[in-house]
């Protein structure tokens, strides 16, 4: 795995955007799509919401997917085996970048089909603690049409991310705006922070 957390890191370096293809393996992307699906389903998905615990807004004219918390607790193998994932993202991006990680959240997220988030920063004004975003995308057969794209606001352009199964996109949270275009068919994906006490 270290060539794809090279891959990550030195395109981060490179453009504040790191992108890899491949992050999550084919079979892992799978199995956490099954969950996802099963979920949903489920009626397990709760309507997200901007803000942070003492604020959570609900807006869907500005928001409008939806999503679920992560939980080793949960003791699903598939997801533990993301969270072992990370935990060795998060081992080697401290040891060669000395970046201080200390914990991380994530969640499931379903865009259902029209369904967008506008342009935002991740980071709350409040609370620092969210230093580095990471999105990996759980849909195979993704298409130019389909829309869903992650747009990242850089200074003077924009950089728009098709969200192709397994890819993972990573960037700091405080710095960059960006926002999920409308999406014409369902769209997963499991995102998250990682973060410093």
């Amino acid at each position: 795995m270290q060539t794809v957390f090279n891959t990550l890191i030195d395109s981060f370096i490179d453009n504040k955007v790191g992108i890899a293809e491949n992050f999550l393996s084919g079979p892992l992307a799978s199995h956490l799509k099954d969950n996802l699906s099963a979920l949903f389903s489920q009626n397990q998905l709760l309507s997200a919401g901007t803000g942070n615990d003492t604020l959570v807004v609900h807006d869907k004219l500005y928001r409008s997917d939806m999503i679920y918390w992560l939980d080793r607790k949960h003791n699903d193998p598939h997801e533990n085996d993301f969270f072992d994932l990370m935990d060795s993202f998060v081992l080697y991006l401290n040891s060669t970048c000395y970046t201080g990680i200390t914990g991380y959240e994530f969640h499931y997220a379903l865009y259902p089909t029209g369904s967008f988030y506008k342009k935002h920063l991740d980071q709350f004004r409040n609370n620092p603690s969210r230093q580095y975003s990471m999105i990996m995308y759980l849909n195979a057969e993704w298409a130019e049409g389909d829309g869903g794209e992650l747009c990242i606001h850089h200074a003077g352009h924009t950089q728009n991310i098709t969200p192709v199964n397994g890819k993972s996109v990573f960037f700091k949270s405080s710095e960059l705006e960006h926002e999920v275009l409308p999406t014409h068919k369902p769209r997963l994906s499991i995102t998250g922070w990682l973060k410093v006490n």
